[in-house]
């Protein structure tokens, strides 16, 4: 389903691109139906690419707050071995989310 530019889209990304010179183009995004500029010769979807960039930002986030867990979790190991287990299964999983992440940021 296709989903449009919301109104702060609008008013934030569209709007200042056309302030800026852009060319609104009489065509739409395929993916979201927002209308495609062209500026200096590129043709493109301020929406998705706005979009696409926020949703990087949010990943990003996350990388970094698996990596303070990791850490967190590296600095203090239990003596128990019970726990210590515990503390190196939740260390692995959180590695293994961290290479899936690298994995996709690879395909992008």
């Amino acid at each position: 389903m296709k989903k449009g530019p919301t109104e702060w889209e609008m008013k934030n990304v569209i709007m200042p691109l056309m302030l800026s010179g852009a060319k609104m183009l009489d065509r739409h995004c395929p993916k979201c139906g927002s209308p495609l500029f062209e500026k200096d010769g590129r043709v493109f979807c301020p929406v998705c690419e706005y979009r696409e960039k926020q949703k990087r930002r949010e990943m990003k986030g996350v990388e970094e707050k698996l990596r303070e867990k990791l850490n967190e979790l590296a600095s203090s190991l239990p003596d128990n071995i019970d726990e210590l287990e515990k503390h190196l299964r939740a260390m692995e999983r959180i590695m293994e989310v961290l290479e899936r992440y690298r994995k996709l940021e690879g395909e992008k």
